[in-house]
């Protein structure tokens, strides 16, 4: 791996590029928007209790993205971390009000990137995405990372994939029908929000990519979700 991502990850320290390989993935997606005055905001920023401790990635992400606003998120107060182009805020990420409070203060109340690589729990997880997605920019990105422990039950997982439809991933997948919905033969459906504004998603070892846009292509068979021969 040599893109430019991968060598500021190992530069900075982050695990994003050694350990999990995400870089490879993240500088796919994102390099478009490498030039422009995003907003990103990453749900966890390591080093646990130690206020000066962590903030590896959101520097990668501060110097890969040279004019980006990056917005912290951790449960522990992280006033070491805060510097130049980063701003950390102190909450649970199953706090709406530390969600809220984030949300209040960024400018126009919406991010480009969102990251959650915050508890790894599906009982953070889950409510997160459906707080923050509706605040992600179009044609922005909301990425979760370390879905693996979907498998684990000490993080709230299963053992066996569809034994618990609650766990991130099944989450995730349960979405995935929605990016076809006019291609349905439900008559009376109604679109819920993920339907008309998940334009794509990408599944890669243990970290997904949810890409916001209109989904509304219209169907070349389907009218208003009726078939015109019929179910």
């Amino acid at each position: 791996m040599d893109d430019e991502l991968t060598k500021l990850a190992i530069s900075h320290g982050t695990d994003k590029a050694i350990a999990h390989k995400y870089t490879q993935h993240y500088n796919r997606h994102f390099s478009p928007l490498r030039d422009y005055p995003i907003r990103l905001l990453e749900i966890g920023i390591g080093g646990y209790g130690e206020p000066d401790a962590g903030g590896h990635s959101l520097r990668m992400w501060r110097d890969y993205f040279p004019k980006a606003q990056i917005i912290g998120l951790d449960y522990y107060p992280k006033p070491g971390v805060a510097g130049k182009r980063i701003k950390t805020y102190t909450g649970s990420q199953g706090s709406p009000q530390a969600l809220a409070k984030i949300l209040d203060e960024i400018e126009g109340g919406e991010f480009d990137i969102i990251i959650d690589d915050g508890s790894h729990r599906p009982e953070h997880v889950i409510p997160s995405f459906w707080m923050l997605f509706q605040h992600v920019a179009p044609n922005g990105w909301y990425v979760v990372e370390d879905v693996q422990t979907s498998y684990w039950p000490i993080f709230g997982g299963s053992i066996t994939p569809t034994a618990n439809p609650q766990t991130t991933m099944e989450f995730f997948k349960s979405l995935i029908d929605g990016l076809n919905w006019e291609e349905m033969h439900a008559p009376g459906y109604s679109p819920n929000y993920t339907d008309l504004n998940i334009f794509g998603m990408h599944f890669y070892h243990n970290l997904i990519f949810i890409q916001k846009g209109d989904n509304q292509e219209g169907s070349n068979f389907v009218k208003e979700n009726k078939l015109p021969w019929g179910g």
